[in-house]
């Protein structure tokens, strides 16, 4: 059986790295990579990929970097499918990389009672705002679901990554439509979420917040500029998978507008 590559977030992209072995591959163009990588990469388009295929050991860790982690995807597809065993594709790309390298010193600093009060409780360490605890998963995750807007912005300002995500592909957005705290959800849209990510089963956050019916959720969503009409790979769109009437007239109304709006510019 085939062995599949995995999409990683940023601190297990430095835990592969810190063991001193892998490989990491910057498909972005010349100038961005210029401007700035991961220490140690190595650039490489289109043209030049077939000689890291013919060099690089089979079981060697490959960790493929992109612009926002959608096009390293597919190039760590290729690799696996050409026998490579250890395969990885940088959730968030560089640009998740450089926001987690500037906001390294931030993270640093120290949190309040309540947020270390959080932490504890919810199994993660102290004074850590991009932990794992043992489902996997960041305190922003558990914060932007549960957690008043003060402890999920209070992460936010300490650097916690919001390219993170779980063992499903998905990130702090996604968990924050599952609460459905509408502050949360602001923040998050604030500080760049991705509000277009793709999970493992190729849906983004609309389409989970359409199918659970939850409207204040698809709102919020709709006006930041998520795409009602994305389509999974069987070509079901948030539409298509809208649960309740108010989600559907959500979109459609929505959709309706843009339309206007393409057509008048």
């Amino acid at each position: 059986m085939q062995a599949n590559f995995r999409r990683i977030d940023v601190t297990a992209a430095r835990q592969i790295i810190g063991r001193g072995r892998a490989l990491v591959i910057d498909v972005r163009d010349p100038d961005s990579f210029a401007r700035g990588h991961i220490d140690g990469a190595e650039p490489a388009s289109r043209e030049n990929i077939s000689s890291f295929v013919t060099l690089t050991p089979k079981d060697r860790p490959v960790i493929f970097c992109c612009y926002h982690g959608n096009s390293s995807q597919a190039y760590a597809k290729y690799f696996v499918e050409q026998g490579f065993s250890d395969v990885y594709s940088l959730d968030g790309g560089y640009e998740a990389w450089a926001i987690a390298e500037r906001s390294a010193p931030a993270a640093a600093a120290a949190l309040s009672p309540a947020l270390e009060a959080f932490l504890a409780e919810h199994g993660f360490a102290p004074g850590d705002a991009n932990g794992r605890n043992k489902d996997n998963v960041t305190p922003l995750m558990v914060a932007a679901r549960l957690a008043p807007p003060a402890l999920v912005a209070e992460l936010l300002q300490a650097g916690a990554d919001i390219h993170a995500t779980n063992v499903d592909g998905n990130q702090a957005l996604w968990l924050a439509c599952v609460g459905e705290i509408e502050e949360n959800i602001a923040l998050l849209i604030r500080a760049g979420i991705d509000i277009q990510h793709i999970n493992v089963n190729a849906s983004t956050p609309l389409m989970f917040a359409a199918s659970s019916g939850r409207a204040r959720a698809v709102a919020q969503l709709m006006a930041a500029g998520a795409d009602p009409s994305f389509e999974t790979d069987l070509g079901l769109t948030a539409l298509d998978m809208a649960s309740t009437k108010e989600c559907l007239d959500l979109m459609r109304a929505e959709a309706k507008r843009r339309k206007a709006a393409a057509a008048a510019s």
